[in-house]
């Protein structure tokens, strides 16, 4: 068998996984790729408000995808492209997630996925001070030029893998993870109507059980300093194979839910989080509305640089806007005040 799989990328209308409004996947035999598909549509109904925050990051609009099928009719298309191929993506639990989600809100069942996550490949075979698609993509050779355009990051993702899998001389994913002592994930077959439902799901049936949208539109500003909040101890039991298990977490700048509740939810992940940057620090998240090019620009906090300083000396830090940490941490984002960066 060859370097065969397809490439996956959402994007999703609000902070709710289950709520895709665009999909790009990318065929690869054979180490290139060979077909591509994409596809704009509505998210499951009562799952379809686009919040404005998601909007500014992918420039889809509800008018957009009126009257588009929704994405439990048009999924049988888009699994038929993927076949039984390994899928691929960049924080592959988050796009496997948005699959699952949005079948169990749409009442359908989905078929089992053995997929491969090219953030944590990323992590173990470049070494980059961010490992957001931007970044890997560049370090592989195909940088991006539109992202969060569904099917040119579905690309770039697919590049990245092909770019690890030669720099491994492996001709297969079975033979790269080989290689790394590491074993392809699996999402198991469901059915909505028989299994019990997706963390994520349940969490956003309740927050609209109890008349909470989306993240809000609105967010109070409360000036002055975040409040921290304790630092919890990591969740032994969590997955080893979160990209945060076992990551030593530090919070920076203004974020969409209070930073206690991020550092609860990181701990629950098995991140050990903290309140300042030292030795000991492996992830910074930046609020703010910080990007990946926000480290050339300079337009960053000052823990940000103190990362970039310990990074240039050697210290393996990775730096993630709060957008790229949500889609790892799962879970619904409820309308409430936020706590403000200092």
């Amino acid at each position: 068998m060859g370097l065969d799989f397809t490439a996956i990328d959402f994007e999703t209308a609000n902070g709710f996984r289950g709520s895709p409004c665009a999909v790009g996947l990318s065929k690869v035999r054979d180490g290139v790729v060979v077909e591509e598909a994409s596809w704009l549509m509505r998210p499951p109904a009562n799952h379809d408000v686009f919040d404005h925050h998601n909007v500014r990051i992918h420039g889809i609009r509800p008018e957009q995808v009126a009257g588009l099928p929704r994405f439990g009719e048009l999924f049988p298309e888009i699994g038929a492209f993927i076949g039984d191929d390994v899928l691929a993506a960049h924080n592959a639990a988050f796009d496997l997630g948005v699959i699952r989600s949005g079948l169990e809100v749409s009442g359908l069942p989905g078929p089992a996925y053995d997929y491969v996550c090219t953030v944590m490949l990323s992590r173990r075979c470049y070494s980059l001070v961010s490992n957001s698609l931007p970044y890997a993509a560049e370090e592989a050779g195909v940088p991006l030029l539109n992202h969060h355009d569904a099917a040119e990051d579905a690309r770039a993702c697919a590049g990245i893998l092909i770019d690890i899998a030669a720099r491994n001389g492996a001709a297969s994913i079975g033979e790269l993870y080989l290689s790394l002592g590491l074993a392809v994930s699996r999402q198991p077959a469901f059915d909505p109507r028989r299994d019990p439902l997706s963390k994520a799901t349940r969490s956003a049936i309740e927050a609209l059980a109890a008349g909470q949208g989306p993240a809000s539109a609105n967010r109070a500003f409360r000036p002055g300093w975040p409040e921290e909040g304790a630092n919890p101890e990591p969740n032994a039991g969590a997955e080893p194979d979160h990209p945060l298990f076992g990551q030593t977490v530090v919070f920076t700048g203004e974020l969409a839910i209070p930073r206690p509740d991020a550092k609860l939810r990181s701990a629950e992940l098995g991140a050990r989080p903290e309140s300042r940057v030292t030795a000991r620090t492996t992830v910074l998240v930046v609020g703010d509305g910080f990007v990946a090019a926000d480290l050339r620009s300079g337009r960053l906090t000052g823990k940000a640089r103190r990362v970039l300083e310990l990074h240039e000396r050697g210290q393996q830090i990775e730096v993630l806007s709060e957008g790229e940490f949500l889609q790892m941490v799962g879970g619904h984002v409820a309308a409430a005040p936020s706590a403000l960066a200092g």
